[in-house]
């Protein structure tokens, strides 16, 4: 579990577990008011398009419906991290919110596509304005949506699975915006050309933001090293130890979007420092770096060769013949 040390030892190599990382902020009250918040509005929204006979509402309301599913994936990945590790899981199941994240840059995506169709259509063959009922729900839907978005707000540069849903929220209010836009162009200028090209400037906008979404939440899941830390830095830290000579098989990769583990392997001729050495370590990567899960192997050079020299593991120095101590 995390928030404890727990010092090991496999092959007189000392290893060593650490929780340091700050827990991530607790999401769940502005997910559950969101989803409760836009489920109502598709229903307002989708029933004012069937009284009006409006298409534009019925489509924003099917819009609005695919945030909702933003907003429950997002839900679900930061529920499911919560999670205790288990036998099978032993980090838990904490990787879910960068599958959420992804999910989520997928799902937008998609919706993006629908929204630009829609648009392209609508130059070939401008439907009629639908006049101030759908300006007055779009108006209602930027109320709505950009309160869910601002609740997500703090969380969106740290937690990208937070930010899948604040996009969600944002992407939407913007999608509303074009309609009260465009509709008050129109009805001042009649020329219906506006209203679907606002849409594109719009699309074009959530395009941006979902590319480096989707960008983020991949390398997450391929256990890039995290952006924001380098890992060139780490390695000259850990280097700086006292009594370390070399440090090798260097891993630094993401526990969840919000958590980060490393494993390497520290040379010490003198040998095992002790349970200290290992605790200002561990707290060093955590204050320094926000590397809250530390796995540190020690290695005390007694003339057999590192078994992850040969290929198996990714080596950041040529090798002298290090060895397990």
């Amino acid at each position: 579990m995390h928030g404890s040390h727990n010092h090991h030892s496999h092959s007189h190599a000392g290893h060593s577990h650490a929780g340091h990382s700050h827990a991530p902020a607790d999401f769940g009250r502005a997910f559950a008011i969101g989803t409760a918040l836009n489920l109502a509005f598709v229903l307002v929204e989708g029933l004012a398009g069937i009284v009006t006979g409006s298409m534009a509402l019925l489509a924003d309301a099917g819009h609005n419906l695919s945030d909702v599913l933003g907003l429950l994936i997002a839900w679900g990945g930061a529920s499911l991290a919560k999670l205790p590790a288990s036998r099978r899981f032993t980090y838990g199941l904490s990787s879910s919110t960068i599958l959420a994240a992804l999910a989520n840059a997928v799902l937008l995506l998609f919706a993006v596509g629908a929204i630009a169709l829609e648009a392209v259509q609508r130059f070939r063959d401008p439907p009629p304005v639908e006049g101030l009922t759908v300006m007055i729900v779009a108006g209602i839907g930027i109320l709505i949506n950009g309160a869910t978005a601002l609740m997500f707000m703090r969380g969106r540069e740290n937690d990208i699975n937070i930010r899948g849903a604040y996009l969600h929220m944002m992407a939407d209010a913007g999608v509303s915006a074009g309609v009260v836009l465009g509709g008050g162009l129109i009805l001042l200028t009649n020329a219906s050309w506006i209203d679907p090209a606002i849409s594109l400037v719009i699309v074009a906008a959530i395009l941006w933001s979902t590319w480096g979404l989707l960008r983020d939440s991949v390398t997450m899941a391929l256990h890039a090293v995290p952006a924001g830390i380098d890992p060139e830095r780490v390695e000259e830290a850990l280097a700086t130890l006292p009594g370390v000579t070399r440090v090798h098989d260097l891993h630094i990769w993401p526990m969840s979007t919000t958590q980060v583990a490393l494993t390497a392997h520290l040379l010490i001729p003198d040998g095992h420092p002790g349970d200290a050495f290992l605790d200002d370590a561990q707290h060093k990567l955590a204050h320094d770096f926000g590397i809250g899960h530390a796995t540190l192997q020690i290695e005390v050079g007694d003339g057999d060769p590192c078994r992850l020299h040969n290929g198996h593991g990714h080596d950041n120095h040529s090798h002298d013949g290090h060895s397990h101590g």
